[in-house]
């Protein structure tokens, strides 16, 4: 197909995620077709930094020969099986005792999915099984954050505390609840203190437990920081605080490692950086470095043993997909994790963090940089027309959207989250490439800077 015709076909054809459906069709699509390293090229052959990763997934970069062979190679050996009654084969034995090796569990069970939408939906039945398997069915409260981002299912769309992902879909379903989002710039009540700051969280999250009766809430999921909410870092005592709280209840903590997991922080999971305690994990995107679809829920042997019991008297755990634990997508999964060792990978994260942290840092000097927050190699610029009274921009989401196109023209991809400019590039990326990076964001800064 002529490469002309084929943003027309797009627009024709294909119903878009997350995107403005009627601003789509009015503007052309930016079609990518090649990728090298932290690299991508569009069918006119321009050139970008990839300064998302993708969809904070592409941890090794684009072009990995190795994953790529696994691929082909296990597609001719054994291209799909399934893990229904009974059956199983080698990639997903092996994937399933690599990752409870590398958690924080003596022993446990992994459940496979194909993304982590569906991986918390899992989570979510997990423990409705469970608390109803073992004479806690009064246990049915679902507790999240606001600006959280969990998925797109309908529980794991419950789950996200983002209320785009819930108007006109009839969510977030009864009995799930939300509080506050850890974000001290924005949600600091005036001279208030970061520490009394953590303490009005954890008595608020009290609050609405006590309110909505202590003993029926089943889990509380949370991202080791807020990913897609924009790159929300929290305070650094403040999962102890949450964590008290929720002991105090008997309320499992579900961590949501999507993003962070595989070293983004610098360490190899986002609980290890911010001090959580997790009951259970979900894990996606890094997995499999974004080659293939895969993700996975690991629990402690503690919870699955009851499951287990549970199912014996129902005859069946009756839950499951077709690709759940696909051949495919456990061998690359099992393989990316082998290169992330060979290349001491988590390490070059800690030993380029320096130079990222500081270029991000540099950026705040703008007039309508608000906020300028970053941790291993994620990071975020808060846009605001005031710096005093961190006021927005008029319309929200303007001027995030014209910074996210210059960056574009100029070959950098980053995403809007509104006025929140994230960026979050392949893990491999070289302080030589970090430079070349930031230079394109503060060029196009500038470029906006002018316009307003």
């Amino acid at each position: 197909m002529k490469t002309e015709n084929l943003a027309i076909k797009d627009i024709e054809n294909l119903f878009h995620p997350a995107t403005n459906l009627v601003v789509h069709e009015d503007s052309e699509p930016l079609i990518l077709n090649k990728g090298e390293g932290i690299y991508v090229y569009d069918i006119h052959g321009n050139k970008y930094i990839e300064g998302l990763a993708g969809l904070w997934c592409n941890a090794l970069g684009f072009g990995n020969e190795s994953l790529v062979e696994t691929a082909a190679n296990q597609m001719q050996k054994f291209g799909y099986g399934s893990l229904f009654a009974s059956k199983s084969h080698e990639p997903a034995i092996r994937l399933s005792e690599k990752l409870i090796e590398m958690s924080p569990y003596e022993a446990g069970k992994v459940f496979f999915g194909n993304s982590g939408s569906d991986a918390n939906d899992t989570q979510y039945k997990l423990f409705t099984y469970l608390n109803n398997a073992t004479g806690k069915s009064n246990k049915k409260k679902f507790l999240a954050r606001k600006k959280g981002y969990h998925g797109i299912t309908v529980a794991s769309g419950s789950m996200t505390g983002i209320p785009a992902n819930h108007k006109l879909f009839d969510l977030p379903l009864p009995n799930f609840f939300h509080t506050d989002t850890p974000h001290f710039y924005r949600e600091q009540i005036a001279s208030e203190t970061e520490e009394e700051f953590v303490v009005r969280l954890a008595n608020n999250l009290e609050e609405i437990i006590n309110k909505e009766g202590k003993d029926s809430f089943m889990a509380m999921i949370a991202e080791p920081l807020i990913g897609a909410g924009g790159v929300l870092i929290p305070p650094k005592d403040y999962f102890p605080a949450i964590q008290s709280v929720l002991d105090k209840y008997d309320i499992p903590l579900i961590d949501d490692e999507v993003v962070c997991g595989f070293g983004r922080t610098g360490n190899c999971w986002g609980y290890e950086t911010f001090s959580m305690k997790p009951s259970s994990i979900t894990i996606a995107k890094a997995l499999s470095s974004g080659y293939i679809p895969i993700s996975a829920v690991i629990v402690p042997e503690e919870i699955f043993e009851p499951i287990k019991k549970a199912s014996n008297d129902v005859g069946v755990f009756g839950h499951g997909y077709t690709y759940s634990g696909h051949p495919v997508a456990c061998a690359v999964a099992l393989k990316t994790i082998e290169i992330y060792e060979e290349l001491n990978l988590f390490s070059h994260v800690v030993k380029v963090t320096p130079k990222f942290q500081d270029r991000l840092n540099k950026l705040g000097s703008y007039h309508f940089v608000g906020e300028a927050r970053g941790i291993g190699l994620i990071a975020a610029l808060e846009i605001v027309k005031d710096k005093e009274t961190k006021q927005n921009f008029e319309p929200y989401g303007k001027i995030g959207k014209k910074i996210a196109e210059t960056c574009q023209k100029n070959g950098l991809i980053v995403r809007a989250i509104g006025d929140v400019i994230a960026l979050c590039p392949p893990l491999i990326i070289t302080e030589t490439q970090i430079d070349e990076m930031f230079d394109i964001l503060e060029s196009s800064l500038t470029e906006v800077e002018k316009t307003l």
